[in-house]
């Protein structure tokens, strides 16, 4: 799956707690997102087959977990961080009419045993990971032989007109295209670009990456040796 002009930005802040997870979710479960979802769950989870176990890493408010419950042929986990999003999350869930398992944990020891999913998806999250080489081994670790993670986030190698044109199609006022613009801009400081992921990737076990990037956007897909 290749990124698209459709997907709209998404962008989380670490440390995620109370009143600013609440603002998160609310800002992120529009009718225009939530059919990016479940779209992107479609696309995400295509080949998979049936019964086959899918962990989103930092789900925040569960929105694409949700959406890849609701295809129901998949068994579906989601690990957080925060303690708020796990609630918001199993509340979505619960009012949606799907079943996910939404777990409070970190990425960098994750309370899975080894070769558990079939896929991990991360969103918009993985520039904030503190331990970057830890959450790369605890994602091999947890997935099965031949299984994938999926990795979404910006580009440090965005430019300011990537930017620009990004916000510009969201459909914002004045002021909130100034404040996400700025956001952004920040974001990207600490945002991963291809070569650097590439080469984060080479020192991890998965050992190389499929590295793409669309806009402001790079998608990292990783895949588990068969034999490992």
């Amino acid at each position: 799956m290749q990124m698209t002009e459709q997907r709209r930005w998404r962008f989380k802040a670490p440390e995620m707690e109370g009143s600013v997870a609440r603002w998160y979710a609310r800002v992120r479960g529009s009718d225009s997102q939530l059919a990016l979802y479940r779209r992107q769950a479609r696309e995400l989870t295509e080949g998979l087959a049936e019964g086959a176990r899918v962990l989103e890493v930092a789900p925040g408010p569960g929105y694409l977990a949700i959406e890849m419950a609701r295809i129901d042929k998949f068994r579906v986990t989601g690990l957080d961080i925060s303690r708020t999003f796990v609630r918001i999350a199993s509340d979505n869930a619960r009012q949606a009419g799907v079943t996910v398992d939404f777990q409070q944990g970190d990425v960098a020891r994750m309370p899975f045993e080894s070769g558990t999913f079939d896929l991990v998806v991360c969103q918009a999250a993985f520039k904030n990971f503190t331990l970057p080489h830890s959450a790369l081994a605890e994602m091999h670790r947890v997935l099965r032989p031949g299984g994938t993670a999926v990795i979404q986030d910006m580009s440090h190698d965005a430019t300011h007109e990537d930017i620009a044109r990004e916000v510009g199609g969201m459909g914002l006022g004045r002021f909130s295209s100034f404040t996400t613009r700025a956001t952004l801009e920040m974001l990207k400081r600490r945002a991963y670009s291809p070569g650097r992921f590439a080469s984060l990737a080479a020192t991890s076990p998965f050992r190389a990456a499929r590295i793409t990037t669309d806009g402001i956007g790079l998608e990292v897909r990783l895949d588990k040796k068969k034999d490992q």
